[in-house]
This record gives structure tokens, C-alpha cells and sequence, in this order.
């Protein structure tokens, strides 16, 4: 059995033409997409379509990518803050209701839309 967590994804927001949301893409599948309004979701719907898309692979007998075969980083990196801005991001993400993991995804998925958008 396959741990799809193991798999990279990545994740940019959608523009207001595009339809506003966040979209999620498997490196490792170059077919696989989906999106949601919120990270989470659309973190939720990936897990979902990933799923589906290895079950679509095995059922035709075709090779089922390895998790990072796209020689990819592995999604986990260690950031060092001063902890005054741990702790604004810590209020910000209990306000929120979100996990600190969570809002600071959402703003380094923003700021790369925002460059992408203006490069």
C-alpha cells in the first residue's frame, strides 16, 4: 500500500480569472490537479485525486510513479524566525483558526503568486 503523503505536491492561488482559490499539482504526476477554496481543501481534493489517478495507473497496468522520482525536494525545510515574528505568526494562526503550518503555507503561496503574477 502506497503512502500518499509521501508524494511532493505544490500549491499557488488561483487569480480571480483563473477562479480564485488555490490549486495543487503532484510533481511526480504531471496529469494530476485539482483545487479548492482554501489550502486545506484543496490539499484535501488533491489527496483525493491522487488517489485516484494511481488506482487509474495500476488498472492499466501502467508504472506508478515513486514519491520525488521528479527528483523534487521533499517539502520540509526548517526556518529560523526571531520570536517576535513567531509569535505575531502564532496570534495570527489562533485568530484565524488555522495551525501556524497552515497560515504561513498561505502566505508564502501568496507572496509566490504574487511574484509569478509580476515577473
Amino acid at each position: 500500500m502506497r503512502n500518499l503523503d509521501d508524494y511532493p505536491f505544490e500549491i499557488r492561488p488561483l487569480t480571480v480569472a483563473e477562479g480564485g482559490g488555490f490549486l495543487i499539482s503532484y510533481p511526480d504526476f504531471s496529469e494530476c490537479i485539482s483545487d479548492g477554496e482554501t489550502i486545506e481543501e484543496a490539499i484535501t481534493n488533491g489527496h483525493d485525486a491522487l488517489a485516484s489517478t494511481i488506482t487509474a495507473l495500476e488498472a492499466k497496468g501502467f508504472p506508478v510513479p515513486a514519491p520525488n522520482s521528479g527528483g523534487v525536494a521533499s517539502g520540509k525545510f526548517v526556518a529560523r524566525v526571531p520570536k517576535t515574528t513567531h509569535a505575531q505568526l502564532a496570534t495570527r494562526a489562533k485568530a484565524e483558526g488555522v495551525s501556524l503550518n497552515a497560515l504561513v503555507l498561505t502566505f508564502i503561496a501568496e507572496g509566490l503568486g504574487r511574484r509569478e503574477h509580476h515577473a
